[in-house]
């Protein structure tokens, strides 16, 4: 993405001042773009916090960068934050993924998720001339902000609440020669926006219940860090970062000058998320935005791929449910992409819905947003369906017992792949075990998150059980997303930021099989995520995890299928080969959503 592109604002065509419907008109209500775009106000302050993360005496300060209409009116404001505007630097992961008491060489992938990362350009060129102000800020220890990065922690939280607070005229910002600045120019109804990191910090902010952040927009954000790199007590990594941890991503963000500052809070933040138990403990408490969820206020608008095995889904569904639950005002889009942008897949219509979404919930324009379906789901490459709700409400739970068999083996393997372990399920397979469901009737959904217990006993090193949810049955299916020549304007622009961006299509391909959703479970964790307690070898237990969240369709014919491993090569640390986990599958099952 482009930084630059990454400071704008927008202009507004309506006024109003109240959330009342407009009268009837043949032009749809809402903002239209009336403001001259080349002569945008642009200026750059420095928010001052209530917090001193990198203990210099001296309250931590966000660097904030601010594109914004020349208008004489006051007006909104939406406001991505972002440790990533400055780059990244390159730090190895760790090296101790094979647990065989030979340490492994270090692989960096700080390059990799540099080239991955994909800033929202599009957001100075569309709403600036539609009378928004946008506004970028430096998550703290990064850019031209000071403080320490904390992958999550109270502090980032904190910094990026004082940009609201500041729009709201509660926190002191200056310029670049110390003169204080403020922001008499703004409504204070402010928006938050971003994918990945800059969609969690969003989840953070909202957390807190900051007055004035009217609504958030996290697309492919975390919702709990430890889920991103724990999985109920078991150590995992994101899709593609095998080897990277909490301390790894920031130190990789620390990019603000003097770094060597923040030497102890890098080392502190090492110890304590704890590579060896995985215990969910205070230190990831403190970064699990769920467990404030009473606090949030803000609207949400939560986006996120189902093929996204950088921050899986169940982010996405935790956080989902959990405001569910407290009837916060909100709606979803599931994507069939991965981790992105829908400004890549779905552009256009994408676009008109962010557009009418700000408008409401900013301008307090009644749109009929709030008056459509909650949730749009693509199932299928550019085949999107509706729902009042999600999980969608024609899905109910349904238990499936795995089978009536007695006790059956497999032995761990960790140098296979899942795609190995899952395919041809009719063939015995000394690594895995595999519980085909007869074949469908009928076109069936699932919708939700996916919950497995299984009947087991482990003897051997290995502390994982990983379960994976397949379609069995040849369709074409996602396998990615190219860039096309072919430019769209969203936008006026200048040199430098034309607001043109190429297309993006999807790309198919026909396949046997899919891996649907999966979930992992470290044994020593069966009782609780914050405890570690050992098994007897070969004594039976219950064990129960949730796999990651999803909404798929299986067409008639096929089967849907489960696969049980231990090691998930990609995911999991990697044991010694060996370990024996024994299943009863009568005393298994899989509890699911299913219409």
């Amino acid at each position: 993405m482009r930084l630059a592109a990454s400071i704008a604002v927008i202009a507004v065509l309506l006024t109003p001042s109240a959330a009342t419907a407009a009268p009837p008109t043949a032009t749809p209500p809402g903002t239209r773009p009336t403001y001259d775009y080349t002569q945008a106000i642009r200026e750059q302050v420095w928010v001052q916090t209530g917090v001193d993360s990198d203990f210099d005496g001296q309250p931590d300060r966000v660097a904030v960068r601010i594109i914004r209409p020349a208008a004489s009116r006051k007006v909104p404001v939406i406001f991505q934050a972002s440790p990533y505007y400055a780059g990244l630097n390159d730090v190895p992961n760790h090296d101790d993924i094979d647990r065989s008491g030979a340490a492994g060489v270090a692989k960096s992938s700080a390059v990799n998720r540099a080239e991955n990362i994909t800033f929202a350009g599009y957001l100075d060129n569309y709403f600036v001339p539609r009378g928004y102000a946008v506004i970028f800020a430096d998550s703290l220890g990064t850019g031209g902000s000071t403080g320490c990065p904390t992958s999550g922690g109270r502090n980032e939280t904190l910094g990026m609440k004082s940009v609201v607070d500041w729009l709201n005229g509660r926190a002191k910002a200056f310029d670049a020669d110390g003169n204080r600045v403020r922001a008499d120019w703004s409504t204070g109804r402010t928006g938050m926006i971003g994918v990945s990191y800059n969609g969690t910090l969003p989840n953070a902010v909202a957390s807190t219940g900051v007055a004035g952040l009217e609504t958030i927009v996290p697309i492919a954000g975390i919702s709990s860090w430890y889920d991103y790199y724990r999985a109920n007590g078991g150590v995992v990594a994101p899709g593609g970062y095998q080897g990277e941890d909490l301390d790894v991503l920031a130190r990789a963000v620390l990019t603000r000058q003097n770094p060597e500052v923040c030497a102890g809070v890098m080392d502190a933040v090492e110890r304590a998320q704890d590579r060896e138990t995985g215990d969910y403990s205070a230190f990831w408490a403190e970064r699990d935005y769920t467990r404030d969820v009473n606090k949030v206020h803000a609207s949400v608008f939560l986006v996120h791929g189902l093929h996204d095995e950088n921050v899986r889904t169940l982010q996405a569904g935790q956080w989902w449910d959990a405001l569910a639950a407290r009837h916060v005002p909100r709606k979803i889009w599931l994507h069939q992409a991965a981790h992105t942008d829908p400004f890549n897949i779905r552009r256009d219509v994408w676009l008109s819905t962010l557009n009418r979404w700000f408008d409401y919930w900013l301008y307090r324009i009644d749109t009929g947003i709030m008056r459509e379906p909650m949730a749009d789901v693509e199932v299928a490459p550019n085949q999107w369906r509706t729902a009042p709700t999600w999980p969608v409400p024609s899905t109910r739970p349904v238990s499936l017992r795995l089978g009536q068999g007695a006790r059956q083996t497999f032995a761990d393997n960790p140098a296979r792949t899942a795609e190995d372990l899952t395919a041809s399920p009719e063939t015995d397979d000394p690594n895995r075990l595999v519980y085909l469901f007869p074949a469908l009737a009928r076109e069936t959904r699932i919708s939700g998150t996916p919950e497995i217990t299984v009947r087991a006993d482990v003897d051997g090193e290995s502390p994982y059980l990983t379960a994976m949810l397949v379609d069995y049955g040849a369709a074409e299916r996602y396998a990615g997303v190219r860039t096309l020549p072919e430019q769209d304007c969203v936008g006026p622009g200048i040199e430098g930021d034309p607001g043109c961006f190429n297309r993006r299509e999807y790309v198919t391909a026909t396949t046997p099989y899919e891996i649907v959703t999966r979930g992992w479970l470290d044994v020593r964790n069966r009782t609780s995520p914050a405890r570690t307690t050992p098994v007897v070898p070969g004594r039976p237990y219950t064990f129960t995890w949730k796999l990651q969240s999803t909404d798929h369709v299986f067409a008639p014919g096929h089967r849907l299928g489960v696969v049980l491993v231990s090691t998930e090569r990609d995911h999991t640390l990697r044991y010694p080969a060996g370990t024996v986990v024994g299943v009863q599958p009568s005393l298994s099952r899989l509890d699911i959503r299913l219409g």
